[in-house]
């Protein structure tokens, strides 16, 4: 009996970026399901992060299509204008970064909630709710505590659990463990991948780490802007 894959939450079709005479992106496919994780290898310049960048409304790609499934119904990411893009990426999706980009000036219970607190949430709901989701990463009574007191590990944490306080559909995640030893990279991890493929959400996730890659359902090779090889993980 053959199955049948699940329909993408994310799909994007012959998607084309340059810069100048430089090609960043040259007629990539790409599609992820709910509940799935998918991992973006290749080397420096290959189109990584543009391919991130295309999927997640932070830049236009210069033709092809890029649809989102919500509940409310299909969204075409490339038809909207900049301040609609700017309200799924603060609605729809999470972010979590190499270096994290959290505001050293903030407490972590404020870093999580600061999400929340610019889509109208009251402070002391949102702060409520980030501390929620700060206990679940591990990090219940640290909520005080500044990004300069947290170790690399607890900072992304802090991150993770800031991508995910708005109930982000998709996660898309830019070398998260970048900056981390070995030991420190599987823990961010397992509360990366616990916090979106655990709860049925789906996880993007551009590496140069095959150990990190292992960990995703499928990954993708990236060589001058296509997909050269695509693997499912065991």
């Amino acid at each position: 009996m053959t199955s049948v894959a699940p329909p993408p939450v994310l799909s994007a079709v012959a998607l084309t970026k340059t810069y100048g005479a430089a090609v960043a992106l040259a007629g990539v496919d790409f599609r992820v399901a709910a509940g799935e994780s998918v991992a973006i290898m290749g080397a420096s310049g290959s189109g990584k992060t543009t391919l991130l960048h295309c999927l997640a409304g932070i830049i236009r790609p210069d033709a092809g299509s890029i649809d989102l499934a919500l509940a409310s119904g299909p969204v075409s990411i490339v038809q909207l204008s900049e301040k609609e893009r700017s309200r799924l990426r603060r609605e729809a999706f999470g972010f979590v970064f190499q270096q994290g980009f959290l505001l050293p000036e903030l407490t972590a219970v404020e870093n999580v909630a600061l999400p929340l607190m610019l889509g109208g949430v009251a402070r002391p709901i949102a702060e409520h709710d980030a501390a929620g989701w700060l206990a679940a990463l591990g990090l219940a009574g640290f909520e005080s505590r500044r990004i300069g007191q947290l170790s690399g590990g607890q900072a992304q944490r802090v991150a993770i659990a800031r991508a995910q306080v708005t109930g982000a559909s998709i996660v898309f995640a830019d070398e998260p463990t970048g900056a981390l030893d070995s030991h420190t990279s599987a823990e961010v991890m397992d509360a990366l991948i616990g916090s979106t493929i655990g709860r049925g959400r789906s996880l993007v996730v551009v590496t140069h780490d095959e150990g990190v890659a292992a960990r995703c359902s499928r990954v993708l090779q990236l060589a001058d802007g296509r997909i050269v090889d695509e693997a499912v993980t065991a």
